[in-house]
Formats: structure tokens, sequence, C-alpha cells
């Protein structure tokens, strides 16, 4: 093989990649917005500023695609930080609860994966062992069992709240849910490190 050759192989896998990449963003904005059965691959594939027919090259299903989707957002979803309050102000607020096509994956697709393949179940599990693992981190104050029990109790409360303040029509109602989560998430820690 020549230079010329390997130069566009090298080009045409790193195409590929990019590519894929776009394909698995444009994904996860639409499946985090709309839900995994109201998105198309052609939606997708559109989205991505791809027609359909190129969806195979990279997938082999709609169920893989959602596999990997979970799997590349998750993976990227940094959420949690050294900073727990100011994730946790962050993550509660009326900015991320309307904008889920931007927002936390877990909040915005947990609800369906039930119904999902055992891939995508699997990177969903994956994906919440590791914000657990970083929102622990985050608490590093808190004895090794107060950590993790804060964490995991942290996590829940936040993700269910987001679910619920984004499933109501009362405005009003749906601010006092993140803000009453937000006070009582920080009071039990507070409570905990004294």
């Amino acid at each position: 093989m020549d230079e010329t050759e390997n130069f566009k192989m090298k080009v045409s896998r790193e195409q590929m990649a990019d590519n894929r990449r776009r394909i698995l963003d444009a994904a996860s904005r639409l499946f985090r917005d709309k839900g995994f059965d109201a998105i198309s691959v052609a939606e997708v594939m559109e989205a991505a500023g791809f027609t359909h027919g190129g969806f195979y090259g990279h997938f082999s299903s709609k169920d893989d695609l959602i596999a990997h989707t979970l799997a590349h957002v998750l993976a990227a979803d940094e959420g949690g930080g050294r900073n727990f309050r100011a994730y946790l102000n962050a993550y509660l607020s009326p900015r991320h609860r309307d904008n889920a096509g931007s927002g936390c994956p877990t909040a915005g697709l947990v609800a369906d994966i039930r119904y999902q393949n055992p891939a995508a179940r699997s990177a969903m599990t994956e994906g919440l062992r590791s914000q657990i693992d970083r929102l622990g981190e985050a608490l590093a104050q808190l004895s090794e069992v107060d950590r993790r029990r804060a964490a995991v109790g942290s996590w829940a409360a936040m993700v269910g709240a987001v679910i619920i303040a984004r499933a109501i029509d009362d405005p009003v109602l749906s601010d006092e849910i993140l803000e009453q989560t937000r006070a009582w998430i920080d009071n039990a820690i507070s409570q905990t490190v004294t």
C-alpha cells in the first residue's frame, strides 16, 4: 500500500468515527428530549446531517443505536464533579428541568429504559454506577458508609425530582419540587457532616 492509499484509509476511518459521533450526539439529544419510541432512525440521521441510507454502516438496528447512544452519553456525562452543592443547585434548577434534550441523560431516559434491550439496560447500569461514584467522591467530608448512602439517596432524589418536575403542568408546584428536594438533600448532608 502506498502513502496515498494509507492516508485515504486513515482519513476515511477518522471520518467514519466523526460521523458516528455526530449520529450518537444527535440521537442523544433527540432521545432525551422525546423518548426512544417517538424518534425514528430517519429523524436521527437527518438531525446528524446524513441520509437514512448511511445508518446501517454504523449500527445494525435501532436497538443497537439506543445501546450505543446510552453508552456514549453516559460516559460523557461528567456530572457530580468536586463541588456537590454547585452540582445540586444546577441539577435541581428550572433551567435543567426545561432543557431535557441537553440535560442529564439519566433523568431524560431512565423512565423508558426498562422497555429496552439488555445492552441498553447494561449501559444505563454502568452510567448510574459511575454517577453515584462521582457524587460519592464529591462528598469526601463524609465517612465511607455515609458517603455511599448520601450519594445513592441524593442521586435518586435528584433524578426523581427532575422527572416529576418535568411531568406536571403546574409551574409553581414544579419549582417547589426542585426547591424542596434541593433543601432536603442539603439538610440531610449537613446533618450527616456534623
